[in-house]
């Protein structure tokens, strides 16, 4: 029997690890865990003199991912394959799985950030003591542009984003997509298993806020209803470019990020999309901008597994030696949205209300913690960690590198959030939106 442990892969459509576990022989099963690592008080590996008030996962991730687990097993059941699910740690359960069902081959998303990587270190441990170790296949799949098409080593890839981007446009190409419409199973004789609540993860249930910039809903699914959405119904791809830095409404931008982040679509999913849209529709500098998005994607992606852990170092892949305070008043202010920039508290109280922010939002308030207040850095990547629907490591980390100036731009990236308030909300309809409710 073949085990396919689904992580930041929550797809049927375009998935590697998927389709390798069906083209073997035998049965397939799918199982997902709720680690509990990843809903537990955590210091995130930084030594402060106070501990961080939120868990690695906050509510809303952790109901965006609780939804698309939903999806990926009513998709999976179409196929007759099976989702266990568990709330537990992996070396725990899959070694009693392997013994159970006699499975001899394993499939998996490769991972390179240092909690997945210990995941998979407890697993190998745990297995180590089976008379019989099933088959361990990783595959790289969460990139646009996979590793072994790009025309440079992971040893070389840039610092700066445009000499990558230029070389990877000229030089390399996007995969084709995997299909899975031809696969159907016999249904084996697998215990049905429980898809968990935020009240089993320890978390609290809430209501959506109907202010929200991105009324989600988790599951590869209702990813494709988006795009299907801003795409081909509103056609709002044409205009992606002009409209990106919004800040009020569905639809300033694509909003693809949460279910490419936890991998309900792919990158290469939104690639020949784009591409078709292109061809039947129009093609023009907006368009290109979304795949550009992708490429910027796909770069924190190479630094984050070029650099390994130093992009969770203080002084991040430039080894920069800055003064960096840590209070916990300051922390409470910023998150609470109560500092002396109005611009800087709306955007708090959006994220704190919805879990979603806008780029604009996200690099000002990233750069009035770390650069205007002189803050860790990392504390405010921590807290977009618990807090962002769409929080993915390279990105989230690589981002805030980046406007804490210590990452892929050496140069200063301090905002002038009063001129940046006036130019992006002249009208102060955002504010307005946030401040006054």
């Amino acid at each position: 029997m073949n085990l396919v442990w689904f992580r930041n892969d929550l797809r049927v459509t375009d998935n590697h690890s998927l389709k390798a576990a069906c083209d073997n022989d035998g049965e397939v099963i799918g199982i997902y865990f709720f680690d509990p690592k990843y809903y537990e008080e955590s210091d995130f590996g930084m030594d402060l003199p106070f501990t961080l008030p939120f868990t690695k996962t906050g509510k809303y991730r952790a109901q965006f991912i609780i939804e698309a687990v939903h999806n990926l097993k009513e998709k999976l059941a179409a196929l007759n394959i099976p989702l266990l699910v568990f709330y537990d740690k992996p070396e725990k359960v899959i070694p009693q799985l392997v013994e159970k069902y006699n499975i001899t081959d394993i499939y998996l998303q490769k991972e390179w950030t240092r909690d997945e990587q210990e995941q998979e270190k407890a697993l190998g441990a745990a297995m180590d003591r089976l008379d019989k170790k099933p088959k361990g296949h990783r595959v790289y799949d969460q990139f646009l542009y996979h590793p072994e098409d790009i025309p440079m080593s992971i040893n070389q890839v840039p610092k700066v984003f445009t000499g990558f981007r230029k070389k990877l446009e000229k030089e390399s190409r996007v995969r084709d997509m995997v299909s899975m419409s031809n696969y159907k199973q016999e249904l084996p004789p697998i215990e049905d298993t429980k898809i968990h609540s935020l009240k089993d993860l320890g978390l609290e249930p809430f209501e959506k806020d109907s202010r929200s910039a991105f009324p989600w809903s988790g599951g590869e699914d209702a990813a494709m209803e988006r795009i299907e959405h801003y795409f081909w119904e509103t056609k709002k791809l044409q205009y992606y470019k002009k409209t990106r830095n919004g800040l009020v409404g569905t639809d300033y931008s694509s909003k693809l990020s949460a279910w490419l982040g936890i991998g309900c679509i792919s990158a290469r999913q939104v690639y020949h999309e784009v591409k078709k849209f292109e061809k039947e529709v129009k093609k023009n500098q907006d368009t290109y901008w979304l795949i550009f998005e992708l490429i910027w994607r796909d770069f924190f992606k190479y630094v984050s597994l070029k650099h390994k852990e130093k992009i969770f170092a203080l002084g991040g892949i430039l080894d920069k030696d800055y003064e960096w305070k840590g209070s916990e008043r300051a922390l409470e202010k910023w998150i609470n949205g109560d500092t002396h920039e109005e611009f800087v508290n709306a955007n708090m109280k959006e994220i704190a209300a919805t879990g979603f922010m806008s780029n604009r939002g996200r690099q000002n308030v990233a750069s009035y913690w770390s650069m205007h207040q002189e803050q860790d850095w990392r504390i405010g990547a921590a807290y977009f960690e618990h807090i962002l629907i769409d929080y993915d490591v390279h990105s989230n980390y690589g981002n805030w590198m980046y406007n804490s100036g210590v990452g892929n731009d050496p140069r200063n990236r301090t905002f002038n959030i009063k001129s940046q308030a006036d130019r992006y909300d002249s009208d102060r309809e955002y504010r307005d939106l946030w401040l006054t409710n």
